[in-house]
């Protein structure tokens, strides 16, 4: 299996596979969102954007913006000091909130750890309720943490966290290299014409079959 550097440009007229296989930054998306007519683009996340344009390349319609609450100004909750009877009405992912959360997990559960991909739910749950009009306090979201901190097994991934997610299959299956070579590797990686997943970099290595290879791959998953 053989990749070439990455020489598609982002287009209309690419498909949808070739949009999956490059590594594209958030500038760079929010650009060509823009160049397609997708409206609110400065208030849409990376990955919705993302999925905006999936649904452009496929069908040549641009679907409908997700909805968005209306964005308050003024200070932010933290400003204020968080408490677990304070509304959430101005969240920000700062150094106070998320201190706040991690010290009312460790009170309500102690001895929990921390679970990979629960802040990203929580934030997720979190927009739905304020969208849906439904009043919560930071109490009310350190207990939603806990409780997507207590669910058993991996989350499924999220199709946006490539980086985090080809990170962590490789570790968890090449169990003698070290975080470093999972970098480099995805460094490899993300410059092909190819899927932007640890079993692409696992084929493309075999492939090679270098002495490197042979070493060091293992067994893999």
């Amino acid at each position: 299996m053989k990749h070439k550097a990455r020489q598609v440009a982002l287009s209309p007229a690419m498909t949808v596979e070739e949009f999956d296989n490059g590594y594209w930054y958030a500038t760079e998306i929010r650009s060509f969102a823009t160049t397609l007519g997708i409206s609110g683009v400065s208030g849409l996340r990376k990955d919705e954007l993302e999925d905006l344009i999936r649904g452009f390349l496929r069908t040549g319609k641009l679907d409908p913006v997700p909805a968005r609450s209306t964005p308050v100004s003024g200070t932010r909750d933290s400003d204020h000091g968080i408490t677990r009877r304070r509304r959430v009405v101005n969240y920000t992912n700062d150094r106070a909130t998320k201190d706040f959360l991690e010290q009312e997990r460790a009170r309500l559960s102690p001895g929990q750890r921390q679970k990979s991909g629960a802040r990203y739910r929580l934030n997720r749950w979190r927009e739905e309720q304020v969208l849906a009009g439904e009043p919560i306090t930071y109490g009310d979201l350190a207990k939603k943490y806990v409780e997507l901190s207590d669910v058993e097994g991996a989350f499924p991934q999220a199709r946006s966290g490539r980086y985090v997610n080809f990170l962590s299959d490789f570790l968890r299956c090449e169990q003698n290299m070290s975080m470093e070579d999972a970098i480099s590797a995805w460094h490899e990686v993300k410059v092909l014409d190819c899927p932007k997943t640890y079993a692409s970099w696992k084929k493309l290595s075999i492939a090679r079959g270098n002495a490197e290879g042979k070493e060091h791959l293992g067994g893999g998953c």
